[in-house]
């Protein structure tokens, strides 16, 4: 079978592999969409784990399931389903609390060998736990986003936004673009998204922003305050991975608000802020990373109600063969939202 494997950020190789072996507790799943995360675009990232077969944001058809695992699975061969690539064992401390992304299982279970693949095994826990069967209204293109549409649901629950809030995404990529979709969901009364791409403030219209901020040539605080009549935002999501920004993006939280980070930054990166002003404004700082079951089960009932615009999402599609040229053009982050890899 095929597969695509980074072995370092400007070098993926379309390379053939024998069809993975499943053992009598795994499945057999047959790929059919995966999409390109902008988290997998960062190079610091994602090279510290090459060489590394690409992709982990998948839905595909289950070919095989092993036959010891068989009765204690609601799914089925020949059904459809949305991949989770971590799943959680739901048992030790962090479980408990639904703390997913700490628990050690969650930590060390994969798919194999990667979701830009024509084939992958999906180990028993991530089985159990994380996958999820699709409903007939539910295409694989659309499947494909349930992982990423997850992660915009953990960080949503996480902004503590509460009736009449304005909401504030900063950076309007594919994730931007979701948390647009999605934030009235969660009691959002007014929505605005920043960016410096004219493609993806437009396409944030189209998502349902009330207002964008081309930051190109607007200054963000200035313009907030004129758009809220000085309130500024309730909670404020920060999509660049990058201390300089989320330091800034303090500036334009209210008072009782919530700064959500979204992307991690390099280790070497710190963030520096006034606790005075943190405390006496009582502000609060929260990261959100990844997602768990739960996520992804609200992800894929926003999917199924037509919540989520895969149309206006998924702006390019590629073969395998074509995946370095999907890679680039996410890494480019300017005239794309999500590249997809069919199959």
């Amino acid at each position: 079978m095929k597969i695509a494997k980074l072995y370092k950020f400007d070098d993926i190789r379309i390379e053939d592999m024998p069809m993975p072996e499943f053992g009598p507790r795994d499945a057999l799943v047959k790929v059919k969409a995966c999409g390109i995360c902008s988290g997998d675009v960062m190079p610091w990232y994602i090279e510290k784990k090459a060489p590394l077969v690409l992709g982990h944001e998948i839905s595909g058809e289950i070919v095989k399931i092993g036959d010891e695992i068989k009765s204690e699975l609601s799914l089925q061969e020949g059904d459809r389903v949305a991949v989770h690539h971590h799943a959680p064992c739901m048992e030790c401390f962090f479980c408990k609390r639904a703390d997913y992304v700490q628990c050690a299982t969650w930590k060390k279970s994969k798919i194999i060998p990667g979701g830009v693949a024509e084939y992958i095994v999906i180990p028993e826990v991530n089985l159990k736990n994380d996958t999820l069967k699709l409903s007939d209204t539910v295409s694989f293109e659309q499947a494909a986003l349930v992982e990423p549409t997850a992660c915009v649901v953990k960080s949503l629950k996480r902004a503590n936004i509460k009736k009449e809030d304005t909401v504030l995404v900063i950076g309007l990529g594919v994730m931007g673009q979701l948390h647009i979709m999605l934030a009235k969901e969660f009691g959002a009364k007014n929505v605005i998204g920043a960016d410096m791409v004219p493609f993806r403030l437009e396409k944030a219209i189209q998502a349902g922003a009330d207002h964008v901020i081309d930051v190109s040539n607007q200054d963000l605080y200035n313009k907030l305050h004129e758009i809220t009549n000085g309130l500024m935002a309730q909670a404020v999501i920060v999509g660049p991975g990058k201390a300089e920004v989320i330091s800034q993006s303090l500036k334009v939280v209210s008072k009782g608000g919530t700064l959500l980070i979204f992307t991690p930054t390099p280790p070497d990166e710190k963030l520096s802020f006034s606790v005075n002003d943190i405390y006496f404004y009582d502000i609060t700082i929260t990261p959100s990373y990844s997602c768990g079951p739960d996520d992804m089960k609200m992800a894929l009932s926003f999917i199924e109600r037509g919540l989520v615009n895969s149309d206006l999402l998924i702006t390019h599609r590629f073969t395998i063969e074509n995946a370095q040229k999907a890679y680039e053009l996410t890494a480019l982050a300017k005239d794309s939202l999500k590249c997809m890899i069919l199959f």
